[in-house]
């Protein structure tokens, strides 16, 4: 494992990342094996991405009015 991978990637440099990934396997030029270890670190990277989306998405606070007409922070809810 690198350095990079050990240190806490940032979700902009996750997805960065995951291009190049792309990249690199869309022009089938990468040996077999270098393939491989790109598709599981893409993979890894995706499932981080994701993650991190889920996690904001459940941080977003949305502005609703209440009954007596006054706006509210409120939590988004999962549907």
């Amino acid at each position: 494992m690198t350095a990079k991978k050990a240190t806490k990637q940032t979700f902009e440099e996750a997805v960065k990342r995951l291009e190049e990934i792309v990249e690199a396997l869309e022009r089938g030029d990468v040996p077999l094996d270098k393939a491989l270890n790109l598709y599981e670190e893409g993979i890894q990277l995706s499932r981080t991405c994701s993650q991190n989306l889920k996690a904001a998405e459940l941080r977003i606070k949305t502005l609703s009015k209440d009954i007596k007409g006054q706006f509210e922070l409120t939590d988004l809810r999962e549907e």
